[in-house]
């Protein structure tokens, strides 16, 4: 006869709650963050992360479209002159990117650049 072995041990289907799953987005997808680091610490898989994100961007593209805000850090600066050497406005972008508009730039083009970020 055939022997059967049977393994012990934690369940490895997880079960996660919708404020882990967002605490884990958050994580993740934070300015500077590595998605892979953020996935070994919570011991998830990377491919786990981005499902979430997609299934999540799919439910908000349903909700009805609204103006969005989103977090601005606004830092005091001690120099009370407008540089034109200083970016007026950085923009951090997820991936490591950076988007900078200088004082000089005309408001149309500011705005448009705002417009194109947020979407």
């Amino acid at each position: 006869m055939g022997g059967i072995t049977v393994f012990g041990g934690p369940e490895r289907r997880r079960r996660w709650s919708d404020e882990e799953r967002r605490q884990i987005l958050e994580d993740a997808f934070a300015p500077g963050a590595c998605v892979a680091q953020v996935a070994r610490h919570h011991d998830v898989s990377t491919a786990l992360i981005y499902t979430w994100r997609r299934k999540l961007c799919a439910v908000a593209a349903e909700l009805p479209c609204e103006e969005g805000f989103v977090e601005a850090i606004v830092i005091e600066d001690q120099d009370t002159e407008a540089s034109t050497t200083q970016p007026a406005i950085v923009v951090d972008l997820p991936r490591g990117g950076r988007v900078s508009v200088f004082s000089s730039a005309p408001p149309a083009v500011a705005a448009a650049i705002m417009k194109v970020l947020i979407r």
